[in-house]
């Protein structure tokens, strides 16, 4: 069987197809959206590299699928073509992100200020995708100005940008690294 080619040249144009076949620019707001959802798993990949708790690389691997969903369902024009079910997020997806947050929230000391990123390198980077997850939450509610947008998945996107947070905290307790506190007016 012959290989398929990796390249089609169809986008040399600078569109693209959704699924369903409508094509649309490569600056449109579907493809901001789940484009920086793919930039936000790339960013796990490489937040994973850090982590030194198996539990911890397991369970962002399992983010790292809901987000292939994500980015799936997003990429979708449901003006033509109904969502397949391995593109859909329940209620009980965001459920696990939140007992998750809560399970490594429970490991923590309490917060006592604002939080600047950093300490380890590897809680340094957990912001950077927290950061990153922030903007795809952004371009997802900027889509949803024009298409409907499945407010689990908006709730996922939400929570995980929580649980990045409380993740980089993690780290750097695992790693013996000080947070830095915020310290108004820079002093």
């Amino acid at each position: 069987m012959k290989k398929s080619l990796l390249y089609t040249r169809t986008g040399d144009g600078g569109t693209t197809s959704l699924v369903g076949g409508t094509r649309v620019p490569k600056t449109d707001a579907r493809l901001e959206a789940y484009g920086t959802v793919d930039e936000l798993n790339a960013q796990l990949g490489l937040l994973m590299t850090y982590l030194q708790a198996e539990q911890d690389r397991n369970f962002l691997q399992c983010v790292q699928n809901i987000l292939f969903v994500i980015g799936s369902n997003l990429a979708t024009d449901t003006e033509k073509v109904n969502l397949k079910e391995a593109s859909l997020l329940s209620v009980s997806h965001v459920e696990t992100l939140e007992q998750e947050i809560d399970r490594v929230d429970n490991l923590l000391p309490r917060q006592r200020a604002f939080i600047l990123p950093g300490g380890s390198r590897g809680a340094a980077v957990c912001h950077v995708c927290r950061t990153v997850c922030r903007r795809a939450e952004r371009r997802i509610l900027a889509l949803a100005q024009q298409v409907d947008v499945a407010p689990e998945l908006l709730a996922y996107i939400n929570r995980l940008s929580d649980y990045l947070f409380v993740l980089s905290r993690k780290i750097n307790l695992e790693e013996k690294k000080e947070e830095i506190f915020w310290e108004n007016g820079g002093k």
